[in-house]
C-alpha cells in the first residue's frame, strides 16, 4: 500500500490514472489531504464512494501516533512522535504573540556531534521520510486545530533533531510540497532551514527552495568549533562563510547566524569583533541563544552582562542581534535540548531509511 503523504503533486496524478480516473480527480484528493487535512478518503464528500474505496485500497493516509505530548508553562508544546517502525522523533511548536512557529525534525538522532547539543549525543538511527518530515505539520496542524484561513503555525523551522543536508532529497521533497500552491501554500519566506555547515549542499538549497537559510556558527576560530561543531573539521569557517556569501541574500532575506553563548568560552567581546569581521559583506543577522542547559553537559550560560557586552559590538557595527528567549525549558524543548529514548536499528531498517 502506498503512502499517499510521500507523493508530490505529479506523482498523486500518475497513481490515479493508473487507476483510471482523471487527472482532475488527483487535484480533488490533493485538496482535501493539504486544504481540509482529512486523515481518511470517506470524508472526502464530492468523489464517489467506488473511488474512495479505491483510494482506500490502494493508498494510506498516515501520521505518526502521539507517544507523549507535553506543554510548557510558556505554552510551548512538544510531541514525542511514535513512527511505524517505533523510531521516536520529537516536534515542537512555540506559540507568540504575533506568531506561531513549527520546529520540524529530519533524522532520528542526529549525523552530527556537537558537544553543546543534547540531540547531539542521540545516536543516529535513520532518515525521516519525505512523509514523515511532511506529517509533523500535519500532525501539528491537527492537534492544534489549526486547518482555517488564519493558521496558528504561520513559521517553520527545520531546526529540530538531525541535520537537514544531511537528509537533502527528502527535506526539498517535503518543503516542496508545503510550499505548493493547490496544497498547504506554505509561504516560502516563511521557512527557514538550519544547518550545522554542510558546505556542498547549500548551494543547492539555493537552487532548489531558496528558503531561508540559518547557520549554526558558535565559534569564531576553527581551534574551538572544531570542538563545538566538529563537522568544522570537514569544512571549516572559511568555507562555510564562503558559500554563505554565494547564497541569494539580501536586506528582506538576510541569513541567520546562530551563536549559542557559553561562559568564558565563545563570549568575549574579542570574539564578537571578530564575528562582525567574519560576515562582513553578508546580509545577515545573529541569533544568540542562550546556552540551554541538560542533565550531563559540562557547559554554562554566558551572564547577562557578558550577552549584553557581546550584543553592544554587533549593533554597533550595523547588524541586527536578538538574543533568544528560552522556550520550553521546563519540559526539554528548548533549542539544542531534544532527544529521544530511540534506540539504534538494525542495520536492515538503517539501510533502508537512510541516503
Amino acid at each position: 500500500m502506498i503512502d499517499i503523504n510521500e507523493l508530490d503533486r505529479l506523482e498523486l496524478i500518475k497513481e490515479i490514472e493508473n487507476l483510471e480516473h482523471k487527472a482532475f480527480r488527483a487535484e480533488q484528493v490533493w485538496h482535501w489531504l493539504y486544504k481540509k487535512g482529512v486523515t481518511s478518503f470517506d470524508q472526502m464528500k464530492n468523489l464517489s464512494q467506488d473511488f474512495q474505496k479505491s483510494l482506500s485500497e490502494h493508498f494510506k493516509i498516515s501520521r505518526p501516533e502521539v507517544a507523549v505530548k507535553q506543554e510548557s508553562i510558556d505554552g510551548t508544546i512538544k510531541w514525542l512522535l511514535k513512527l511505524e517502525d517505533g523510531s521516536q522523533i520529537e516536534t515542537v511548536y512555540i506559540p507568540e504573540e504575533t506568531r506561531g512557529t513549527l520546529c520540524v525534525s529530519s533524522q532520528v538522532g542526529c549525523t552530527l556531534t556537537c558537544s553543546f547539543c543534547h540531540t547531539g549525543t542521540q545516536r543516529f538511527v535513520r532518515n525521516l521520510t519525505a512523509s514523515e518530515i511532511l506529517q509533523q505539520l500535519l500532525l501539528a496542524k491537527d492537534q492544534l486545530n489549526d486547518w482555517h484561513e488564519t493558521p496558528k503555525i504561520t513559521n517553520i523551522v527545520m531546526m529540530g533533531m538531525g541535520e537537514p543536508l544531511y537528509n537533502y532529497d527528502n527535506v526539498v521533497k517535503a518543503l516542496k510540497k508545503l510550499m505548493d500552491k493547490k496544497g498547504v501554500n506554505f509561504p516560502r519566506r516563511r521557512i527557514t532551514l538550519s544547518t550545522s555547515g554542510v558546505v556542498p549542499m547549500i548551494e543547492n538549497c539555493a537552487n532548489d527552495l531558496g528558503v531561508h537559510l540559518a547557520i549554526s556558527l558558535h565559534a569564531v576560530k576553527d581551534d574551538l568549533r572544531n570542538i563545538l561543531v566538529p563537522l568544522n573539521k570537514k569544512y571549516n569557517i572559511a568555507q562555510l562563510l564562503d558559500a554563505c556569501r554565494k547564497y541569494p541574500s539580501d536586506k528582506h532575506n538576510r541569513i541567520t547566524f546562530e551563536y549559542v553563548m557559553l561562559d568564558q568560552l565563545n563570549d568575549y567581546v574579542e570574539h564578537a569583533v571578530e564575528l562582525t569581521k567574519l560576515i562582513k559583506g553578508i546580509p545577515a543577522k545573529i541569533n544568540l541563544i542562550p546556552f540551554n542547559p541538560w542533565p550531563g553537559s559540562h557547559y554554562t550560560c554566558s551572564s547577562k552582562n557578558r550577552i549584553n557586552a557581546f550584543v553592544k559590538v554587533i549593533k554597533d557595527a550595523g547588524y541586527q542581534a536578538l538574543v533568544r528567549t528560552p522556550r520550553g525549558q521546563d519540559i526539554f524543548a528548548a533549542c539544542g535540548q531534544l532527544k529521544t529514548a530511540s534506540e539504534r536499528a538494525s542495520k536492515s531498517i538503517l539501510c533502508k531509511g537512510s541516503n
